[in-house]
């Protein structure tokens, strides 16, 4: 191994820890005691705060910051990065405590002037599939803090035009065409929910309130959806409409493949009957079967009322 690539991967190798002995060095790169000062030597002039205990047992320990380390990344990995981060300009907020505009300008920051009319044409070039929503979530650091601590909160949040009070354990945040979800575990009712997070007006952490494992919620996840009362359904669905299927599903639903075969398999719940028979009514002329008939029965239902809105226009 090169000294360049040698020098990074210890930096992959140290961040995060507090402390590391020389032999753990001399062990993983297979290098010499001398080498091995001078890389740590090395390390030193980079950046990184490392300083050294001196006795029998000494050691070299790492100081705590907030500040990373450099890491070498190749162009094609720098491209991946950068538009990765392009995608969380279409978020009004982010779970970050950043500007992406911000980010982008530090960014380019470290390009060479070639780089980064590279990087320009990319942009004009590459259009990823992103959703600009208005809606902003102010409270999804919160959120994210709370379910990485395995807190407890109590949570203020806008239904039907007022506001409800919820006892709740996040355990999954997710984004989709835009918009940011957040799952937690209710205690009032001892069911798993999922809160738009733009409708969340406050949060409060209940520090004496007792929590749960994060994977014990995590765990099974499609059970944790199933309430007392649930319907079966399996629904048949032609090749080309299972891009469609991939593009937009549920916890609560899977793609079954049997040869040439395809059908959606799940449940819903009491109270899901329009988003249910809503999703199924986007799949068109694509459905080839549906079980069970009362399923039929709710997306006929809805097609026969959406005509008759069209109707009256």
């Amino acid at each position: 191994m090169k000294k360049s690539e040698r020098i990074n991967d210890m930096i992959i190798f140290l961040n995060g820890q507090e402390q590391f002995n020389l032999k753990d060095i001399m062990d993983r790169y297979n290098i010499s005691k001398s080498t091995a000062l001078r890389d740590i030597q090395s390390l030193e002039e980079i950046g990184m705060p490392i300083f050294s205990e001196l006795g029998r047992y000494g050691k070299y320990g790492i100081l705590k910051n907030r500040l990373l380390s450099p890491i070498v990344f190749t162009v094609d990995e720098v491209y991946a990065l950068y538009f990765s981060m392009l995608t969380l300009k279409t978020y009004q907020s982010t779970p970050f405590h950043l500007s992406v505009e911000k980010l982008k300008k530090k960014f380019e920051s470290c390009l060479s002037s070639e780089q980064i009319l590279r990087v320009f044409q990319m942009e004009r070039l590459l259009k990823l599939e992103t959703y600009k929503h208005a809606n902003s979530s102010p409270f999804l650091q919160e959120i994210l803090r709370t379910a990485l601590e395995e807190k407890v909160c109590e949570l203020g949040y806008a239904k039907n035009g007022a506001g409800e009070s919820y006892t709740i354990q996040f355990f999954d945040i997710s984004a989709s065409y835009g918009q940011w979800y957040a799952t937690g575990f209710n205690f009032k009712n001892n069911q798993v929910q999922v809160f738009r997070c733009d409708k969340i007006i406050s949060i409060q952490e209940l520090k004496d309130h007792p929590s749960k494992k994060a994977e014990e919620l995590t765990s099974s996840p499609a059970d944790m959806y199933k309430l007392e009362g649930a319907v079966d359904f399996e629904v048949e669905i032609s090749e080309k409409a299972v891009d469609l299927f991939y593009k937009e599903h549920y916890p609560s639903m899977t793609l079954s493949v049997n040869k040439e075969k395809y059908a959606i398999c799940g449940f819903y719940n009491k109270g899901e009957e329009k988003f249910i028979s809503s999703y199924f009514i986007k799949y068109g002329t694509a459905i080839i079967s549906i079980q069970p008939s009362c399923l039929k029965n709710l997306v006929v239902t809805e097609l026969e009322r959406i005509s008759g809105y069209y109707k009256k226009l």
